[in-house]
């Protein structure tokens, strides 16, 4: 399972030169690759090579675009916040799968339990429940959410349905 952060990491080390680089999700199995090397530019040999990379190397069921890093803004991809470190540690992991993801999660939540609901094929979104003893606030279901959306698969989204006490769980 490829993630963001696991794809960035790979493009920069076959690819020294380049000084900036940042993976971002587009739809479904798509993503778009933004980099620029130390003149801050991006190179037609450069974006040609970028793209081959990640076309042979990083998750083989996600069509990439390569563009240079200066239509970060223009595209409104959003700004990247400061990561736990566990998070990092595992989306840099090769061997990511679900039931790390879900233990992560898990681990993040404090009192509460994550499951897994479904894998959305056509929208290439991950659905999971998030059950907690006390409501969430709106900063934390945030957070949640932003790590989430870190340790699944570049290509894919995931949406999470927040329920707490005895209220029952939405089965997507």
């Amino acid at each position: 399972m490829g993630t963001r952060l696991l794809s960035e990491h790979l493009i920069k080390q076959y690819h020294p030169q380049l000084r900036y680089v940042r993976a971002h999700t587009t739809g479904k199995h798509a993503a778009t690759i933004y980099a620029w090397n130390e003149n801050l530019e991006l190179t037609e040999k450069e974006a040609d090579e970028v793209g081959r990379f990640a076309d042979q190397y990083l998750a083989p069921y996600v069509c990439f675009r390569v563009k240079a890093y200066s239509q970060l803004q223009e595209d409104r991809v959003p700004a990247l916040g400061e990561l736990p470190e566990r998070i990092v540690a595992t989306a840099l992991r090769r061997d990511l799968d679900q039931r790390e993801v879900l233990s992560v999660l898990n681990e993040m939540i404090g009192g509460g339990r994550a499951t897994f609901i479904r894998y959305d094929y056509h929208s290439g979104t991950l659905h999971f429940n998030v059950h907690t003893a006390k409501a969430l606030t709106d900063i934390e279901k945030e957070l949640i959410l932003r790590y989430a959306s870190e340790i699944v698969p570049l290509g894919s989204r995931c949406e999470i349905a927040y329920w707490s006490g005895d209220a029952r769980p939405l089965y997507c």
